[in-house]
């Protein structure tokens, strides 16, 4: 293997920076993921080195940091763009209905598909990594809705990020344990309301952090603390990514707070600014991880998988469960228009992070890890389809003209 210096890695590391700049500027004019346009810099660095006779292995520990920081900021992300509003109630909570439902019903789906193709399992293990095939990745959604109109991009922002959310909270339910029982089901449903008070002395601690302190170095030092409850709180079995989500959230919807003493310590003004650098500091700490993770990631997959027609065949089986079920709900739910909404179920960071935190007692042999990268591949590819087939401005949303009248 040829020696390889600092300078060579920060060669590398700064052109993948810049490679993936121009695979944004690629997204926005012919609507190709970034996601896939990295994931293929990954695979092609793979077989270049295999060509060159080194040996390269990333260390599946290196995807797994990446993730884990790649969920928070994008996490922080979405709360930052979320704005809660009156007139906005009703399409928070369908698109929180949605993620639920369709994630509930595609993970039973895709579980019972498992079941039935994998001998010795149990439906447990199955359902397992089910959700991890399940969960709509935001970190996808999130750069690639910039051509849709305001409503539908809301409505597939608020979605991702509510998937995002359940799915880590009912993975870490099921895998908590040996076996679900009454303890660990009350355990469960009581962190939830023990999450939401300790995210609003989080919050509330984070804003003093970011508004009143007067050293220049402290939007990094927000990040560590979010980091460390969340890490925290995953030790706890606490659903500590709400903390993440609602921090954010509150950042970016300060004129819902009433409470006059919070007014006048947290002015309007001062929270303003202070969430308009944050938005812009954690859009680029996101940017920066999702570019390295997308690459390492590429760089473990092996195209070998597509000679594998097991791997084609459940894999074309788990994603046309997901179009269909989600056909089905959004067709109830939309009746007028399905369009470009159901396209949109990229799996992506969360599944490869989740994937990788299964626990080995309930690792199923027989599952090839080529099926993860086919439905990864499939539903990036679908979603790309469907966003390019989407015009700006449909047909059948225009309001007729208004018609003269004789006077």
């Amino acid at each position: 293997m040829p020696h390889v210096d600092v300078y060579t890695m920060i060669i590398a590391g700064c052109g993948m920076v810049i490679l993936s700049y121009f695979f944004s500027v690629i997204n926005k004019a012919t609507r190709i993921p970034s996601v896939l346009l990295l994931l293929a810099t990954g695979i092609g660095i793979r077989y270049g080195l295999q060509m060159m006779d080194v040996a390269f292995m990333v260390p599946p520990l290196a995807v797994e940091f990446l993730g884990t920081l790649g969920l928070i900021m994008i996490v922080l992300e979405a709360g930052l763009d979320l704005e809660v509003r009156r007139d906005k109630l009703g399409l928070i909570r369908g698109s929180f209905f949605s993620a639920l439902v369709i994630l509930l019903v595609s993970s039973l789906g895709v579980a019972g598909i498992l079941f039935w193709w994998l001998p010795d399992t149990s439906f447990m293990q199955c359902l397992v990594y089910a959700i991890s095939l399940c969960v709509v990745s935001s970190a996808i959604v999130l750069p690639s809705v910039h051509h849709l109109s305001p409503l539908k991009k809301e409505f597939l922002v608020y979605e991702a990020s509510f998937s995002d959310v359940i799915g880590i909270m009912a993975f870490n339910f099921l895998t908590a344990g040996t076996a679900i029982t009454v303890q660990s089901t009350a355990w469960f449903f009581g962190s939830i309301p023990v999450a939401l008070v300790l995210s609003l002395v989080v919050c509330f601690g984070l804003m003093m952090l970011l508004v009143k302190n007067r050293i220049n170095v402290k939007f990094f030092l927000v990040f560590a603390v979010l980091i460390l409850v969340y890490v925290g709180g995953k030790k706890m079995a606490l659903p500590s990514l709400l903390t993440v989500l609602i921090f954010g959230m509150v950042v970016n919807n300060w004129e819902w707070v009433t409470w006059p003493p919070l007014k006048r310590y947290f002015s309007d003004e001062s929270v303003d600014d202070t969430a308009a650098f944050l938005k812009s500091i954690t859009a680029e700490s996101a940017f920066l991880i999702r570019t390295f993770f997308f690459v390492l990631f590429g760089m473990n997959i092996d195209l070998v998988f597509l000679q594998n027609p097991q791997v084609w065949q459940l894999g074309s089986l788990i994603v046309a469960a997901l179009l269909v079920l989600r056909f089905i709900y959004l067709r109830i739910l939309h009746r007028y228009d399905l369009f470009p909404e159901l396209f949109y179920i990229p799996r992506g960071l969360i599944t490869v992070l989740l994937f990788y935190k299964i626990p080995e007692w309930q690792r199923i042999d027989a599952f090839d890890e080529g099926v993860l990268f086919f439905v990864i591949l499939a539903t990036n590819l679908i979603m790309m389809l469907g966003s390019m087939l989407y015009r700006d401005v449909p047909v059948e949303l225009h309001e007729p003209s208004p018609q003269p009248t004789d006077s």
